[in-house]
């Protein structure tokens, strides 16, 4: 079911809608610099940004998935000679 925006309910439930997302557009960029800053942090005490954001993805990734992934980087690697 569609709603079609006119005069009335369907339109000021648009737009909460509409706000709400815009509240929360701004909350993740606010989020987004912050975490651009703590990035920043960590390079200027010697820490490598690019490694890191790798190693917050493998975190976030279910662990089975994340071994089947490793054995398989492994035998390409070993099969291309890369160790």
């Amino acid at each position: 079911m569609t709603v079609i925006p006119g005069a009335g309910a369907g339109a000021e439930q648009l737009s909460q809608y509409i706000e709400r997302i815009e509240r929360l557009e701004e909350e993740k960029r606010a989020l987004m610099a912050d975490i651009k800053d703590v990035y920043a942090e960590a390079k200027a005490t010697g820490f490598e940004p690019k490694i890191m954001r790798q190693v917050v993805r493998l975190r976030a990734m279910d662990r089975d998935l994340l071994s089947e992934q490793d054995a398989l980087l492994d035998t390409y690697r070993d099969a291309l000679g890369l160790r």
